[in-house]
C-alpha cells in the first residue's frame, strides 16, 4: 500500500528519535487519531460528555474534506461552504467543549496492551479508549514520472495548487466526483482543463457532469489512461493510450491533477485490527472494531460513500460508544475494588 506525503518536515533533520523509555507518558481516557470531520465530530461529542478527549491531528487539520474547494451538500449551508472553513469551525467547537488538539503525528500504536499505547515523535500516551479516524490518501497513478514531478506539476489537490496554473493547461485524471469537482475549480485559473477518463462516461453526480460539460474551458478525453508523466525540470505533458484502439499520443500540459481513488491510512494498524481486502478497518454499526475499546469512524472504515456528512455521523456514534465503554470499565473497576475491600 502506497502512502504519499506532500510536504517534508525538516525540523528533525539530524536529531535522534527519542527512545520509548525517554518519552513522557500520559494517560488519557480517550484519544482520537485524526482530525477530519469524523475525528472532530467525535471530539465535539466526547467533549460534551466531559471526557476531555485528546485529538492528535497528524499531518493536517481537516483531512480530505479540507482540500475540497466548496461543499454544496453539507446540511446547514444553503450557499455552500469551503472544506477548510467547515473543519476549522468543527475544531473550534470541539475545543470549546474541552477537547485538546495537538499537532502530533502518531508513529506507533500497540493495541495488544491496555490502556492502549499510542506513540508520537516526542511523547507516549496511554488511552483507555481509542477512536481511529485517520481517513484516506489519494491513490497514485503509479506511472513513470509521477513521483518525480510531485510539487513540480503533479498534484493531488486543486484547492492547494490551482493558483499556480493561471492561464495554463492542466490535465485532470479521473471521472468521479472529486475529479470533476476539482476540474471545475481549476477553470477559475487554467485556460484549459483536460479531463482524462478511462471510460466513455463519467461516474460523477449528475449536477457536476452537467456543469462540467457546459463549461467551455473543459474538454474530455475518453477511454484513455495515462502511461507516463513527461517533463524535464517540470511537467510538460502526459503520454496516454486509448484503451479501445491502443493508439498512443501525448497531451501537452503544464500540470497533472490525479483523482483516481483513495487508499485508507491503516498501515499503523495492520496485524492489530481486522481490515478488509482493501485495507479499510472493519466495524459494526456501533463503529466498534474487533478490539474492545477501539472504535473507527470516517473514511478509514467507509469504502462506499466517502461523504463528509456520513463521516461526521460515524464520528458521533464512535464517541457515544466510547463514552459507554469507559463508563462500563469504570463500573467494573469500582465493583472489583468494592469486592476486594469486602474480603
Amino acid at each position: 500500500m502506497m502512502d504519499l506525503s506532500f510536504s517534508l518536515d525538516l525540523s528533525r533533520l539530524g536529531q535522534e528519535e527519542p527512545r520509548a523509555e525517554e518519552k513522557e507518558e500520559t494517560v488519557r481516557d480517550l484519544i482520537i487519531i485524526g482530525a477530519g470531520p469524523a475525528g472532530l465530530t467525535a471530539g465535539i461529542y466526547a467533549g460534551r460528555a466531559q471526557l476531555e478527549p485528546l485529538i492528535l491531528v497528524g499531518k493536517s487539520l481537516g483531512g480530505q474534506a479540507a482540500s475540497t474547494s466548496e461543499m454544496e451538500n453539507y446540511p446547514g449551508f444553503p450557499e455552500g461552504v469551503g472544506g477548510m472553513a467547515l473543519t476549522e469551525q468543527m475544531a473550534a467547537q470541539a475545543t470549546r467543549f474541552g477537547a485538546e488538539i495537538r499537532y502530533e503525528e502518531v508513529t506507533r500504536v500497540d493495541l495488544k496492551v491496555y490502556p492502549f499505547l499510542v506513540e508520537t515523535h516526542d511523547q507516549t500516551y496511554r488511552a483507555k479508549a481509542l477512536i481511529i479516524s485517520t481517513g484516506t490518501s489519494p491513490r497514485p497513478l503509479g506511472v513513470p514520472g509521477e513521483r518525480q514531478f510531485i510539487g513540480r506539476g503533479v498534484s493531488f489537490c486543486a484547492t492547494c495548487d490551482g493558483y499556480f496554473y493561471r492561464d495554463k493547461t492542466v490535465v485532470v485524471v479521473g471521472g468521479g466526483d472529486s475529479a470533476v469537482d476539482e476540474g471545475l475549480y481549476l477553470t477559475r485559473f487554467a485556460k484549459e482543463v483536460i479531463i482524462v477518463h478511462r471510460r466513455d462516461q463519467l461516474r460523477a453526480s449528475a449536477i457536476l457532469q452537467k456543469r462540467a460539460k457546459a463549461n467551455p474551458k473543459i474538454r474530455f478525453v475518453w477511454n484513455t489512461v495515462v502511461d507516463e508523466v513527461l517533463g524535464d525540470t517540470a511537467v510538460t505533458g502526459v503520454r496516454v493510450h486509448n484503451v479501445k484502439t491502443g493508439e498512443e499520443s501525448i497531451i501537452p500540459a503544464d500540470g497533472v491533477f490525479v483523482y483516481i481513488g483513495l487508499v485508507p491510512n491503516t498501515r499503523l494498524f495492520e496485524g492489530q485490527l481486522a481490515l478488509d481486502e482493501n485495507g479499510y478497518i472493519i466495524t459494526d454499526k456501533h463503529q466498534r472494531t474487533n478490539v474492545p475499546g477501539v472504535f473507527a469512524a470516517g473514511d478509514v472504515q467507509d469504502p462506499w460513500y466517502r461523504q463528509t456528512v456520513i463521516a461526521a455521523g460515524t464520528g458521533a456514534v464512535a464517541a457515544i460508544e466510547a463514552e459507554r465503554f469507559l463508563a462500563e470499565k469504570a463500573y467494573e473497576e469500582a465493583e472489583k475494588t468494592s469486592h476486594t475491600e469486602a474480603q
